[in-house]
């Protein structure tokens, strides 16, 4: 349905707004041309022309996270792509809507396969400390747009899939969808600002969430506050559509209509709510192990598991990160986030250990590096917040 709309991919003046902030924004790996194919202008950066679509609707705008096949896993060339687009559509557009293509994912998370195995080559750490600053800084940008910002997040939307969305004003969940920021699995902590958006929820959800990487699914991600609408899947191409169209201009209504309500369904961690405040209230990370050890509940035992597959270092990161969110507004949680990333961003460093162990080689058995909780001094910790030279901190 929503191909009958008449569009254009990447109008003439998006094009040329693409060519001018690219540059400034981050380094790219890429180069900036036009090719005209079956009457469409299309902009191309690296190889990955498509991997991002957009729809340019009248002073309506889509985009379309096109890769399918990677769960539409977030990299650098679309991040170069998306920023400036959305920038220019900022002030140009009354509306704009992000979705992922196919069915399973909105977007699954950032490319952190690669940036792991760059760290294998000579300055390898330049191409993480460049996607990092780039997918923040676009971060930012959805978290002070200031036009209506409808995020579809239908399917798998984790990690990096969350800092497209989560910022952003609407944020549509289906039955499909399932959320999570499992990145201390990986030796990191739950960035795109994670640090600023999980202290919000309700108790310490927001903690438990992001130090046990719990998957919520369907409306569960609206009950625990991360959508803010819910509705049948099967009604996402006519939502787009009736968003897009030039006479439909109230999105409150437009999605309100769209909505499934159903007062009987219940948050699936309601009963839970109370253990979650009572366990992860602790101080430290040791201190929540042993209240959840007290607690010796199925629910308690499930989450001790899934701590202690968790790297330490990252256990303690996240701990100490989102108390200091809690004070903090998205622009100071996301400059915290970078200099945390680029820290993250070295071949001897849990992160790289984490995506070997569970997305390169897959053994499912990382080595992480302290061993322990109680190797990872408060003095370690510490240190990876500490600020960076002048010319590489993040600037939004």
């Amino acid at each position: 349905m929503i191909d009958n709309i008449t569009s254009k991919l990447l109008a003439i003046g998006a094009r040329k707004t693409l060519q001018k902030y690219s540059q400034s924004l981050i380094s790219s790996q890429g180069f900036f041309g036009t090719k005209k194919t079956d009457n469409k202008n299309y902009s191309t950066m690296s190889a990955d022309d498509d991997d991002v679509l957009f729809k340019d609707v009248g002073d309506k705008g889509l985009i379309i996270l096109n890769r399918p096949k990677a769960l539409n896993a977030l990299n650098l060339s679309m991040v170069n792509k998306i920023y400036p687009i959305l920038k220019q559509w900022e002030s140009t557009k009354k509306i704009v809507v992000i979705k992922g293509a196919g069915e399973r994912a909105f977007c699954a998370g950032g490319d952190v396969k690669h940036l792991a195995l760059s760290l294998n080559e000579p300055g390898g750490e330049k191409v993480g400390a460049d996607f990092f600053r780039g997918e923040y800084t676009l971060n930012h940008l959805i978290g002070t747009f200031k036009k209506p910002y409808v995020a579809l997040i239908n399917g798998i939307t984790m990690g990096g899939g969350v800092g497209l969305s989560v910022h952003g004003k609407y944020r549509v969940a289906t039955e499909t969808t399932t959320f999570a920021m499992p990145e201390t699995a990986i030796g990191l902590f739950p960035d795109v600002g994670g640090t600023n958006f999980l202290p919000k929820l309700k108790g310490k959800l927001g903690l438990y969430l992001g130090l046990t990487g719990h998957r919520l699914k369907g409306e569960d991600v609206k009950f625990a506050g991360i959508a803010t609408h819910f509705i049948p899947s099967a009604s996402i191409n006519e939502l787009i559509e009736t968003l897009l169209s030039p006479d439909n201009n109230d999105i409150d209504k437009i999605l309100d209509d769209f909505e499934v309500k159903n007062e009987n369904n219940k948050f699936s961690l309601e009963k839970n709510l109370s253990q979650i405040d009572k366990c992860f209230s602790a101080d430290t990370i040791e201190e929540i192990i042993i209240k959840l050890k007290e607690d010796n509940s199925e629910f308690a035992n499930i989450a001790l598991e899934n701590l202690r597959k968790m790297s330490p270092t990252s256990l303690k990161i996240t701990k100490k990160a989102l108390d200091k969110g809690k004070h903090l507004d998205l622009s100071e949680c996301l400059k915290m986030e970078y200099r945390l990333a680029c820290a993250a961003c070295t071949k001897n460093s849990d992160f790289h250990e984490g995506v070997r162990a569970l997305l390169i080689d897959k053994d499912q058995n990382p080595s992480w590096n302290p061993k322990t909780l109680e190797q990872v001094t408060d003095e370690y910790v510490d240190s990876k917040f500490n600020l960076l030279p002048t010319e590489m901190e993040l600037k939004i």
